[in-house]
């Protein structure tokens, strides 16, 4: 009795192995694939894109964005208005790099092109912290894309001019002097 028992438990286990084993050769075999087209890159154009894997089209993306900031625009919108999220926050997210690298590519030189493309990157890290508040690379970027452009509040308008002395209220407090706890 205790040897059918023995002899059952093997089998599960090397069942549930073999179950492991199958699903891992399918996720090889999906790699390879996408490492397939990813090795075949010179030959991908902008139509042909279109066939590739979605892992593939990512990996397009970020080879163009070391050549072709324009290729490399159009590729990262069209992944991002595809349906997977996890590459729609990745793409959000090397949109916001691609946009803020250029700009300081241009520098303070030329302030026409830079300020556009750094607030493009800024608007790319709060779509990405609206779907993933706990992505810490991009609040990190996006408080780099604030340093480089920072924004201005309406009220801070107001605040700079002088206060009207008719609307100085006197305090009612005893002794406006009192220590905190």
């Amino acid at each position: 009795m205790k040897r059918a028992h023995g002899h059952l438990a093997f089998a599960l286990v090397a069942a549930a192995l073999g179950v492991l084993t199958a699903g891992e050769a399918l996720r090889l075999q999906h790699a390879q694939r996408i490492n397939m087209s990813v090795a075949t890159s010179a030959k991908w154009s902008a139509g042909a894109a279109d066939h590739l894997p979605p892992e593939a089209r990512l990996a397009r993306a970020v080879a163009l964005s070391r050549l072709d900031y324009d290729g490399a625009l159009a590729a990262y919108k069209a992944i991002i208005q595809s349906n997977r999220e996890d590459l729609r926050r990745i793409a959000l997210y090397d949109l916001g790099n691609l946009n803020l690298r250029q700009a300081v590519q241009y520098g303070l030189a030329d302030e026409a092109q830079s300020l556009p493309l750094t607030e493009l990157a800024k608007q790319s890290y709060r779509d990405l912290l609206r779907r993933d508040p706990t992505d810490w690379d991009a609040r990190y970027n996006l408080e780099r894309a604030l340093r480089l452009a920072p924004e201005e509040d309406a009220d801070a308008s107001e605040d700079t001019a002088p206060p009207d002395p008719r609307q100085h209220e006197r305090s009612t407090i005893a002794d406006p002097r009192m220590d905190l706890p």
